[in-house]
């Protein structure tokens, strides 16, 4: 077994997806005399922190299959419309192609990597940082505003919202696999009509009225505790990882953040955190105020937000790395996060949440996003 595990779906440790990055190719890629201080457990792609005369930086190795530097070269341009306005993200330093391989190389960023080992879906240490993360999403959404890039091309690994901003959800995913030939045929082993039927339609059909109502804006799309550096006054200081990024609502941005941060999938039970659910929506309410199509559009978005990231991740292992368990995986996840929902702990969430943002389910516009 390799000396370097990585995170994987579950609570164990297992082989990375990607070799780790060497010394020399850091060095091929950085210049001369780079070597690898720290390499990322997270397992979509090879990351390191690397040292060269004295400072650090950070590269990532992909798949060509996952990002092509085309498909970077997107998330760099809202990387640097947000760091043109202030907002506290890493800088964008050199890309590279070598051959299967590109390559991102960035500053490090400020602050200290209080989560750096911990799992994605690990909870906040405490409601202050919930409340701090939450302020510092509102700040990025400000920051955002005025980049008007079309959605991004189709690529694995992008946290989108097309599926389910659409009028007719079901038009809406037929075209979303006709665009992405490997989830087309990794989700034929499933029943997946049928969940669509029984799960995900009922969800999108209280989401529906709201949709009109919210604005699209680029997003972070992967906000968790993990992605942030911290300051010593417990504020954020840098927000990290870009790669999910895409044209997606401000809400669906917000509604990511509590389901990557508040629910703990890889527990039994999946126990609540109520506590940060209410720092994290105060906090971001602090600096942006939600619309009240927001207020009303959250709790009803949030069992779907995972959905169509869980269909990228699931062409990713299908058709990219070719695990059959994470396939499955990927599928039950798509489904089984919208369907907790449907129960009584999920149920008493979305009442938090909708109580956090003064919202009354039910209330309703007709529409679809833009």
């Amino acid at each position: 077994m390799s000396a370097h595990l990585a995170h994987g779906l579950g609570t164990d440790p297992v082989e990375p997806d990607w070799a780790p990055l060497t010394d020399d190719e850091v060095t091929d890629v950085v210049g001369a005399d780079t070597r690898v201080v720290w390499r990322s457990p997270r397992p979509l792609s090879a990351a390191a922190v690397v040292e060269r005369d004295g400072r650090r930086l950070f590269v990532k190795r992909h798949h060509v299959a996952v990002r092509s530097p085309a498909g970077l070269a997107e998330e760099h341009a809202f990387l640097r419309h947000l760091r043109e306005h202030g907002a506290p993200v890493v800088e964008v330093l050199h890309t590279a192609a070598r051959g299967a391989w590109t390559y991102e190389v960035h500053s490090t960023g400020a602050g200290e990597d209080l989560y750096r080992d911990a799992l994605s879906w690990s909870p906040f240490r405490s409601p202050a940082h919930a409340r701090a993360a939450g302020a510092a999403l509102a700040r990025l959404h400000l920051a955002a505003r005025g980049f008007d890039a079309p959605r991004r091309r189709v690529q694995p690994l992008v946290a989108s919202f097309t599926v389910f901003a659409a009028r007719d959800p079901r038009e809406a995913l037929d075209r979303f696999l006709d665009a992405r030939p490997r989830l087309a045929s990794g989700i034929r082993r499933f029943p997946w009509r049928q969940d669509m039927r029984r799960v995900l339609l009922p969800l999108h059909e209280r989401l529906a009225p709201h949709l009109s109502g919210l604005e699209p804006l680029w997003t972070h799309n992967d906000w968790h505790a993990s992605n942030l550096l911290w300051g010593p006054d417990g504020q954020v200081s840098t927000v990290l990882d870009f790669g999910m990024s895409d044209r997606t609502t401000a809400v669906h941005d917000l509604a990511t953040a509590i389901e990557r941060n508040a629910v703990q999938w890889l527990r039994p039970g999946y126990p609540v955190r109520e506590a940060d659910v209410t720092a994290l929506v105060d906090g971001y309410r602090s600096v942006r105020p939600l619309t009240a199509v927001e207020s009303a559009a959250l709790p009803e978005l949030l069992p779907l937000v995972h959905a169509e990231f869980a269909l990228s991740e699931l062409g990713y292992f299908h058709g990219v790395t070719r695990s059959a368990q994470n396939t499955r995986l990927a599928y039950e996840y798509c489904v089984g996060h919208a369907e907790w929902f449907t129960g009584e702990d999920g149920r008493h969430l979305l009442d938090v949440v909708a109580r956090a943002v003064g919202a009354e389910r039910g209330r309703s516009t007709a529409g679809t996003v833009r």
